[in-house]
């Protein structure tokens, strides 16, 4: 797996974990990261979530090739 993929997993398993927390305790881990209330946001919050967003749309595109790369090769005999 790439870096980038990587990176990428963990943005998304950070905003997952936002949303389950936002939707159980109506807490927002990342506005509270920032000295936010819930619902607030300011920049620094919102490049945060613009890269949850983007890191999603990245793993979406790459869902593909990541799940088949792990996938055993098969070897086909040729005549």
């Amino acid at each position: 797996m790439k870096k980038i993929d990587v990176v990428a997993v963990a943005l998304v398993v950070v905003g997952a974990l936002n949303w389950g927390l936002v939707a159980v305790a109506r807490f927002d881990l990342v506005a509270a990261v920032f000295g936010l209330d819930f619902g607030e946001t300011n920049p620094a919050s919102r490049v945060v979530y613009g890269l949850v967003g983007a890191s999603g749309l990245w793993l979406a595109a790459r869902a593909r090739a990541l799940v088949t790369s792990h996938e055993p090769r098969r070897v086909t005999a040729t005549a």
